[in-house]
C-alpha cells in the first residue's frame, strides 16, 4: 500500500501560497498559549499569504482572518503541507 504522508516541517519554511495543516504548536508556555488563542490549533488549515522581504514577519490566513507571525514563532509550529 502506498502512503502519501509527508514529513512534518515548520511553518516558517513554507512559501507564499502553500497550505498546510497544523500538527503541533511548541514554544514556551506564554507564547504557546497566545498562538493557541489565536486559532493555531492542531488540525487547522493555514495558508501563507505574504512573507516580508527579509522573511520576518510571515502573514498567514487561518479561520478566515490574517495573522502575522514572527519567524521565530512560526518556526515553533509543526505543519504538514497539503497537496
Amino acid at each position: 500500500m502506498i502512503t502519501t504522508e509527508q514529513q512534518p516541517i515548520m511553518l516558517s519554511s513554507l512559501t507564499v501560497g502553500q497550505r498546510a495543516t497544523v500538527l503541533r504548536v511548541g514554544g514556551d508556555k506564554a507564547v504557546r498559549r497566545r498562538l493557541l488563542d489565536m486559532g493555531l490549533i492542531t488540525g487547522e488549515t493555514v495558508t501563507v499569504e505574504r512573507i516580508a522581504p527579509m522573511g520576518d514577519p510571515i502573514e498567514v490566513l487561518i479561520k478566515g482572518y490574517h495573522l502575522s507571525l514572527r519567524k521565530r514563532e512560526a518556526s515553533q509550529i509543526s505543519v504538514e503541507v497539503q497537496p
